[in-house]
């Protein structure tokens, strides 16, 4: 959820030309469901409790993010088979004394899933604007004991709002992370925006690699070569998942006169697969 180091412009233009990158990519015939959230239930419920857990609190959260992440189904519920993240506009003071003008949701797995290795795979559908920052992103679950960002962390994509026609996907860890994360963008062509329609998001990643996907598009590859010298590939246990839309923050600003809300962030589903 921090903002990465982007690929030379013309390397960017050519992924997004090509899409792939190599033939090493695997069918999905060559992957075994290990967990899913399908977000079938009746419209208005909320999130499976069984499944997520959401954190809440508006204290910036690191990245001097603007809303305060609550438990109310207004932020999170499920709605026509789609979990729906919902940034509303209203003020709002926490349990803690915080008070902030923005509300939203962030759901994990800490504690109930994780995994190391496989294919994470998310459909969503992205808000729009200005100072909007929803993301779908991995954590190591060794966290209380390694803290970030020596537990490593996979956004398998970020969006700005004030970008949407663009996804990012980066690698933090110890000794490359916040504005130093190893990043790489994929653009959509003709002018496309995520946020017309759903679109897939996935990782595959295995010991020593992780690959970035978009619609089954192959546009980067990350290895223990590409880290700076002296640093730590930390990929290498189990991870857990994140589903957040915040609100501000360093990387995509503040709203602005043009941004309108509520915004909402749709998931089609997330799922999780094993090698056979």
């Amino acid at each position: 959820m921090i903002p990465g180091i982007l690929l030379p412009a013309v390397l960017a233009a050519f992924l997004c030309l090509t899409g792939s990158i190599g033939d090493e990519e695997k069918t999905k015939s060559d992957w075994v469901l290990t967990w899913s959230d399908e977000f079938n239930g009746p419209d208005g419920a909320p999130v499976d409790s069984q499944k997520w857990n959401q954190a809440t609190g508006g204290h910036g959260w690191g990245n001097k993010e603007l809303e305060y992440y609550t438990t109310s189904t207004r932020n999170a519920h499920l709605e026509n088979g789609s979990l729906v993240i919902e940034a509303i506009s209203e003020p709002y003071t926490g349990p803690d004394g915080i008070h902030r003008d923005y509300t939203s949701a962030r759901l994990n797995t800490r504690e109930k899933f994780s995994q190391a290795y496989g294919r994470f795979e998310a459909r969503i559908r992205m808000p729009v604007g200005k100072g909007i920052w929803p993301a779908f992103w991995l954590l190591g679950d060794n966290i209380k004991s390694v803290p970030w960002p020596g537990c490593g962390e996979i956004d398998i994509v970020e969006n700005l709002g004030s970008e949407p026609s663009i996804a990012h996907g980066t690698i933090h860890g110890p000794g490359y992370s916040g504005d130093n994360g190893i990043g790489s963008p994929f653009t959509l062509p003709e002018n496309q925006r995520f946020t017309n329609e759903f679109h897939l998001f996935a990782v595959e990643w295995e010991p020593g690699e992780i690959r970035f996907f978009v619609d089954d598009n192959l546009y980067a590859r990350r290895r223990p070569t590409d880290l700076p010298r002296g640093t730590k590939w930390v990929y290498d246990h189990p991870f857990y998942i994140l589903l957040n839309l915040a609100v501000g923050g360093k990387w995509p600003g503040k709203p602005d006169e043009t941004t309108q809300f509520p915004q909402r962030m749709l998931v089609d589903y997330v799922r999780v697969y094993r090698r056979k």
